[in-house]
């Protein structure tokens, strides 16, 4: 360590950290010392709040390998999802406020330009940080700013269009650029397709053009940058290479160095600095291993992905005692069931077999799923051309996942009227994750789309009878559930499931006295009865009714519910801003029906992270806040 701190060594060094330059003054005995403290802090904080344990203990030594290499600012360092960037958040000013990650008012579990300016975006999906670190760094060409873009992104992610796309871009236009390309064979689960298998010579094409051997020439005015180019040039076999070859990167006009040791912060300083000086677009490819340091996070990675809160010694998930199951287990279960009794169904991800539950379907019917890697977009093209060949594709993709596939669901399933079943994990909150993470959008931005159906099941019975429905329906279909536990029904199996009469709601409380009927959607039926009990405290009857079809709508219940009450309300973890309650409105109005009608929902803005109670708390939705509302109103 330096003089000015050299009296402090028996402290953390993690406590002297305020910027990226305080990483510029160790030594590299302090660096590994420093990399076990930031594991240490990582894993104190995630087992408690829970988080991405194992892509952040992969990139530790790459992550200040990085920042040493660079002046940050004005450079810069973009994240991939972002779901790695701990690491970064502990090094620019953020180390004490970081007990409150993922937590209600806390920092985020992602990049969040309000929280710093060191981020320069606020990440969470895949695939993109290739395309955001080069628009950034044309508009600092055209407004001659300094500083180079460093954008780091994961073998996984970088199998998706987008990423490509960009590639094709920057190696086009020779924008200077240093892409880190981390290499750990895993997103989630194990990485899947032809980029993440082909295990390609490494070899510097000799016709290249000249950034590339200005780069080379740079890299060997070392001793390290010499071994750094040598094993570009040897490593024709390297088991590590999973994505593509040197060479393609090549091709597309990048220059190319690697496979380095991600967990070498010496190399990884020592590449990254002769790719910021090249002047040229460079990919550098370090090979990590996800979970290191933490024993359970290396042997599961997939587990420890994201994972909620552990006992920090042994690895061991919390549970909080035997409750129900979640949503994604129920629906699990019941896929598995309806594929034993309907061979044509096949079972579709991208890259998220085991999050979305498809897992149970691959070990039973492995000849009948499809894991395309993290290609939403595909994904749903994929499964509109198994419609069409008379298969029944259930295409589970994570509610807020499946925004990036908007194009596909309305020209290559809706336009086709192919028979795709969307099944929509998270849909609603999901807690922790934040904004990014949300699926508040789906029942609008699906609604809006012609021979679409949209069903939403209120409980995990429900949720097995909305599977059943929308495997044996016709046309394009959807059904939405909710992250996290269920709410305890009885759970029926196959044969026992029913299917839904057509655009038909669900009463459940139904009083002729009622001057109030609450229709409510998926989970929230539940505040709905809550919010029903409150109101019969304050001498107020409710009819509680359960939508279960927001597209097409219950026409005539809805109609005749207008005519025998007072105020209608609707209730949905969605945007206000054209989701259900909006469709109901639009046919009161074509309808010329005349009664008060109350929408309540997400109110339009991005909601924050915290625990599910917290947000639908905070957006009004819960018993209570639905009763004081329904009350205000009827005063009104």
């Amino acid at each position: 360590m330096s003089d000015t701190k050299s009296h402090k060594k028996a402290d953390r060094i993690l406590d002297f950290i305020e910027s990226p330059a305080d990483l510029k003054v160790l030594t590299l005995e302090e660096l590994t010392r420093l990399s076990a403290e930031i594991r240490d802090q990582i894993i104190e904080t995630t087992a408690r709040n829970g988080g991405h344990v194992a892509p952040n203990l992969g990139v530790v030594e790459l992550t200040l390998g990085i920042y040493r290499a660079i002046d940050s600012p004005p450079d810069v360092v973009t994240f991939d999802v972002g779901h790695q960037a701990y690491i970064h958040k502990l090094i620019t000013g953020r180390r004490d406020a970081f007990d409150t990650l993922r937590t209600y008012g806390g920092i985020s579990g992602f990049p969040n330009r309000a929280e710093s300016d060191y981020d320069l975006f606020g990440s969470g999906h895949a695939s993109d940080s290739l395309s955001i670190g080069l628009g950034y760094s044309l508009a600092r060409l055209a407004t001659e700013k300094p500083g180079i873009v460093v954008s780091v992104i994961g073998d996984g992610a970088i199998a998706g269009g987008m990423a490509w796309e960009a590639l094709s871009t920057l190696g086009h236009q020779q924008i200077p650029m240093v892409v880190v390309l981390n290499d750990n064979e895993m997103s989630i689960n194990k990485n899947v397709g032809a980029l993440a298998s082909y295990l390609g010579q490494l070899r510097l094409d000799r016709r290249y053009t000249t950034p590339r051997d200005v780069f080379q020439e740079r890299l060997e005015r070392t001793s390290l940058g010499t071994r750094l180019a040598e094993l570009g040039k040897r490593a024709k076999e390297s088991v590590k290479q999973l994505v593509v070859p040197g060479m393609l990167f090549e091709e597309l006009g990048l220059a190319y160095v690697g496979p380095i040791d991600g967990h070498d912060i010496a190399m990884v300083e020592q590449a990254v600095r002769s790719a910021k000086a090249s002047g040229a677009p460079v990919v550098v490819h370090a090979v990590t291993k996800k979970g290191k340091g933490f024993e359970p996070a290396e042997s599961d990675p997939a587990i420890f992905h994201g994972i909620g809160p552990f006992d920090a010694k042994t690895g061991k998930v919390v549970k909080n005692g035997d409750g129900p199951p979640n949503y994604t287990q129920v629906f699990s279960q019941a896929l598995v069931e309806l594929g034993e009794a309907e061979p044509r169904v096949n079972a579709i991800t991208a890259a998220m077999a085991a999050g979305t539950g498809l897992d149970k379907f691959a070990d039973a019917y492995p000849d009948r799923f499809w894991d395309l890697g993290i290609t939403e977009g595909h994904a749903v093209g994929f499964a509109a051309g198994l419609a069409l060949g008379d298969i029944i594709p259930v295409c589970s993709i994570y509610s807020t996942f499946l925004q990036r596939a908007f194009d596909q669901i309305i020209g290559d399933v809706a336009l086709q009227k192919a028979h795709v079943v969307f099944a929509l994990d998270r849909g609603g909150f999901v807690g922790d994750d934040g904004p990014t993470h949300h699926g508040v959008f789906d029942l609008s931005y699906l609604r809006a789309i012609p021979t679409m159906q949209i069903l939403a099941p209120s409980n995990e019975a429900e949720l097995v009878s909305a599977l059943r429905t929308a495997v044996e329906a016709e046309g394009p279909i959807a059904l939405r559930y909710p992250r996290g536990a269920a709410e305890g029904v009885e759970i029926p199996t196959y044969p026992e499931s029913t299917v839904w009469e057509y655009a038909k709601m669900r009463p459940i409380v139904q009083l002729d006295e009622a001057r109030v009927a609450i229709v409510a959607v998926g989970r929230m039926v539940a505040q709905a009865l809550k919010a029903a009990e409150l109101l019969k405290e304050q001498g107020i009857m409710a009819s509680v009714i359960d939508a279960r079809w927001i597209k097409p709508l219950d026409e005539v219940g809805l109609l005749a519910l207008a005519s025998d009450h007072d105020l209608i309300v609707t209730v949905e973890e969605n945007t206000v801003c054209g989701g259900f309650g909006a469709a109901v409105l639009e046919l009161f109005a074509s309808h010329e029906a005349e009664v008060d009608t109350m929408i309540c929902g997400i109110p339009d803005q991005f909601a924050v992270q915290g625990t599910m109670d917290q947000l639908i708390a905070d957006a009004g939705l819960d018993g209570e806040s639905l009763a004081q509302r329904i009350i205000k109103r009827l005063h009104q």
